[in-house]
């Protein structure tokens, strides 16, 4: 049998001082952790910390788009470098793995970055995962590392994936620990504070929203704090952050990378006759369309919304929006066959 998958996202806040330069203890500390289950996983590691370790060699940096690229193409060697140094004494091998949003959003690529990592793994080598900044398009980007690790772990079918954080994990309004959490709850992102560190992306909302994504496609989630001695070993327990446990999960691999990694191209919304059907598995048809949001292609992926702008659904559409909004009452036309719509 195959190891199970095992993600662990850092955040630019956990593995950096205020300055931005790159912390050699936690760094230390990530590598003897995870050396001790390297034989026990098949591990992917998704840092951040690029921006951060590059933004001191530029001039008069202000965070502008080019000056971040910049930065970032000077932080991957500096941070790659920095975890082979710390990996090297264990005899653990590292690769770098620069992402971008289209490697999940089409699924050969997809599929291609999935037999890399197998390739990798059979070779005991762990990748790290970073989001290419600097060839990044702005409008194709993650929206942060948080929802990357997220993508890779559902992509994969991770058994785990472990967010640290500069915190001991989710917080309540007392600023005590939450030690489970039912993310079934919409309600759960009024529990994120809405800071995030002066050089990261995301927050605890971003790993929330992201967490909720995971659970829902089957994969555990644990925030845990990094400077919790030995938090990787005790989060892998349920010993320690905050655990977000799984919800049963019988999709197909393809129907989770339609769910998870595809980009949304458009929207339609339904009508609640629609909205009955889809729930029994049935197609979606034309005439259950009220309005076409955006333009999109035949083959792209269209979101599914109710009269309250809440996400139904996603699915392949069959037909263009062009096409659709001319054939709106055809009988029988099919948007979205079943086989290519997720219910959200």
């Amino acid at each position: 049998m195959k190891k199970p998958i095992l993600v662990i996202k850092f955040g630019t806040a956990s593995i950096t001082n205020q300055n931005g330069d790159l912390t050699d203890k936690v760094i230390a500390e990530i590598a003897r952790q995870v050396s001790t289950i390297h034989n026990q996983y098949r591990i992917v590691l998704v840092s951040s910390g690029a921006v951060a370790a590059g933004k001191s060699y530029i001039n008069n940096y202000k965070q502008r788009l080019s000056e971040r690229k910049a930065a970032a193409a000077i932080g991957n060697t500096l941070l790659l470098n920095k975890y082979s140094d710390y990996f090297r004494p264990y005899g653990i091998s590292i690769a770098q793995s620069l992402c971008e949003r289209n490697h999940f959003s089409n699924r050969n690529q997809f599929l291609q970055l999935k037999k890399t990592y197998e390739k990798l793994w059979d070779n005991e080598i762990i990748p790290i995962a970073n989001e290419n900044d600097v060839v990044s398009n702005l409008e194709l980007k993650f929206s942060d590392n948080d929802e990357l690790a997220t993508l890779i772990a559902v992509g994969f079918n991770a058994s785990l994936l472990l967010f640290s954080t500069s915190v001991p994990g989710v917080l309540d309004e007392h600023n005590q620990l939450i030690r489970e959490l039912d993310t079934s709850n919409k309600d759960l992102l009024d529990l994120a504070r809405k800071e995030k560190s002066a050089s990261g992306l995301g927050g605890m909302t971003s790993k929330l929203t992201y967490t909720r994504l995971a659970n829902q496609m089957g994969v555990q989630t644990v925030i845990f704090g990094i400077n919790t001695p030995d938090g990787i070993l005790k989060a892998l327990n349920n010993e320690t952050g905050t655990v977000c446990k799984a919800r049963f999960c019988s999709m197909s691999a393809k129907k989770r990378w339609l769910a998870s990694g595809s980009l949304i191209k458009g929207k339609v919304r339904i009508d609640p006759g629609a909205q009955r059907a889809l729930t029994k598995r049935s197609s979606l048809l034309a005439v259950g369309i009220q309005e076409i949001i955006g333009d999109f292609e035949k083959g792209e992926v269209i979101e599914m919304i109710d009269q309250d702008d809440t996400t139904i659904a996603v699915a392949k559409t069959k037909v263009s929006s062009s096409f659709l909004m001319n054939n709106l009452n055809k009988q029988n036309l099919e948007v979205a066959h079943a086989d290519d719509l997720v219910l959200i």
